[in-house]
């Protein structure tokens, strides 16, 4: 019982990350460094646009996550996104990166996080 009560913090805590960065570090441009990291990467002629859709993405992911649904498939396209996403940051712009190449190593925190969450946290049926 305490494990699935951990189980529905934690993804409420993972939902709300990806809520807060689509929400406020990229649709709100509150974090203008996520603009200027999409920028550097893709180019500045459609950053703000490309940003803004990335940042609808990201609300949406944090939809899935609170709906449950297939939150195993969920679960491994998130590690997925995440080791992708830091991985091209770490190679061309660790400049731009809050904690620098550093950032990686929360990015692997988080990736573990989910893991443990879905797959040794919940409990299944």
């Amino acid at each position: 019982m305490q494990k699935n009560i951990l189980n529905k913090i934690v993804t409420i805590g993972i939902g709300l990350i990806w809520l807060a960065n689509g929400l406020f570090c990229k649709i709100l441009n509150l974090v203008p460094r996520h603009k200027e990291i999409v920028g550097s990467i893709l180019g500045n002629t459609y950053a703000s646009e490309l940003t803004i859709s990335i940042g609808i993405a990201e609300i949406i992911m944090a939809v899935w996550i609170f709906s449950g649904y297939k939150s195993r498939i969920n679960a491994m396209l998130q590690m997925l996104i995440i080791a992708v996403m830091n991985i091209i940051e770490f190679v061309l712009v660790p400049e731009l990166l809050l904690w620098g190449k550093n950032n990686i190593v929360f990015a692997l925190l988080l990736i573990c996080v989910i893991f443990y969450n879905e797959f040794h946290l919940k409990k299944t049926n």
